[in-house]
């Protein structure tokens, strides 16, 4: 069997691990953005999940955003065509949370720099 081949098969085996489970998170999407061969196996995963299993998503980007993930608006509206289908949008507004609670203890000050000049 050839590297390529080897290569796939393992692929294939990935895609078919996370298209198996009724649920399956994925976390910060939009965080960095995709290489185009990750957007497109997004699309693939994605594609194999589609009315099969939740795939709950957090990102702090909107959907009109996706397009700079994925490298290609294309892409972007084929994925989110098949994970608005039969989605619920929840979205949630406000400050950071960890740094909400920083303020909250005191622990997150400005920093005041003194220039000396020489």
């Amino acid at each position: 069997m050839s590297r390529a081949a080897q290569h796939e098969n393992r692929l294939e085996d990935k895609l078919l691990q996370f298209t198996k489970p009724k649920l399956l998170i994925i976390d910060e999407l939009g965080y960095l953005p995709l290489e185009p061969d990750a957007a497109h196996l997004m699309f693939e995963l994605v594609s194999r999940r589609y009315e099969r299993g939740s795939v709950p998503i957090t990102s702090n980007l909107t959907t009109s955003e996706w397009g700079n993930v994925f490298g290609d608006p294309v892409v972007a509206t084929a994925i989110l065509d098949r994970l608005l289908h039969h989605s619920h949008v929840v979205t949630i507004r406000g400050d950071s949370y960890r740094l909400r609670e920083k303020r909250k203890s005191e622990l997150l000050r400005p920093i005041h720099v003194q220039a000396n000049a020489t």
